[in-house]
């Protein structure tokens, strides 16, 4: 049967999209090493970044912005990212299966929930890594055309860093205006 792991990267953070990724794993064409993208090093996720794309069945890494987050709310945003990876990916599994303890709407394959499945499913790590390395590479374009506000350090969640580059610099387009740190500095 084929399953389809999907996670998000990005829930927390005070700017730009939520990532979500949906892997279909090859079972005659094995990764060593995919575990929780959080416990896995920069170096060791970029190396399976690649080797999941080259050796999944199938793969699709999608996005809910900073301005669908700010329209949704972030839980809906992560729901439609998630679902928007699954339609993407070019095979169809036959059940889905996310971190979490909730299921997104509007996925219409089978789907099962699993509290901490990207540390003990091989398919969500897979996708873990890929929203986790997707949304970290945004992060440093981001802090090329942003260099005052570290997000190539803190990526973006709320740090005193980022905090204290608001405050000196202000609001950027792709900050989440419906988060409340957010909507403080703007006195919404």
């Amino acid at each position: 049967m084929r399953v389809a792991g999907v996670d998000e990267a990005g829930r927390g953070p005070l700017v730009g999209s939520v990532v979500a990724a949906a892997v279909i794993l090859d079972p005659n064409n094995p990764i060593e090493g995919l575990n929780d993208s959080k416990k896995l090093t920069e170096k060791k996720r970029e190396k399976l970044f690649l080797e999941i794309q080259e050796k999944a069945l199938a793969w699709s890494i999608a996005e809910a912005s900073h301005a669908e987050i700010d329209e949704l709310n972030i839980l809906q945003a992560t729901f439609l990212a998630m679902r928007r990876a699954v339609e993407g990916l070019a095979a169809s599994p036959a059940k889905v299966i996310v971190d979490g303890n909730q299921i997104p709407k509007g996925i219409t394959i089978p789907c099962e929930a699993i509290v901490g499945g990207d540390a003990s499913h091989a398919e969500i790590s897979a996708a873990s890594i890929l929203a986790k390395v997707t949304r970290d590479r945004q992060m440093h374009e981001l802090d090329q055309q942003y260099p005052d506000y570290g997000f190539a350090k803190h990526k973006g969640y709320p740090t005193k860093a980022h905090f204290e580059a608001i405050a000196a610099h202000g609001v950027i387009d792709q900050h989440r205006r419906s988060y409340a740190p957010v909507k403080k500095v703007l006195g919404l």
